[in-house]
């Protein structure tokens, strides 16, 4: 049984948009799932950030970050505490995810790196 390609993320995200078109464009057959309307999967959140790193996995740079609390933000410093966050805050993960056909699993979108892939 062959696994299909997962894309995380929230549809109205630029960077998810680019990234749907993408495999659109290179005919990879994919399932959406979005954080907003089915949530942030607990067991894969812990995969994401063993297979890529926590650090990455946690958007610093978007505008949900910036806009919690700063004892939120000072609260988070390993990967217990980024997930706690990650899982309250859907929108702080860096977008899109995607879990591969072939198990790998990347975080946030470039094209250049996806061609590898193709």
């Amino acid at each position: 049984m062959s696994k299909t390609t997962t894309v995380f993320g929230i549809p109205n995200c630029d960077t998810v948009k680019k990234a749907r078109n993408w495999l659109d464009e290179h005919a990879i057959t994919y399932t959406f799932h979005d954080f907003k309307k089915q949530g942030v999967p607990e067991d894969q959140l812990l995969q994401w950030m063993d297979a890529a790193g926590w650090e990455k996995v946690l958007n610093r740079q978007g505008t949900t970050w910036r806009k919690l609390d700063e004892a939120v933000k000072n609260s988070v410093h390993d990967a217990n505490s980024a997930a706690a966050v990650m899982k309250e805050h859907a929108s702080t993960i860096k977008r899109p995810v995607v879990e591969w056909a072939d198990g790998q699993i990347t975080v946030g979108f470039k094209a250049d790196e996806w061609l590898q892939k193709s």
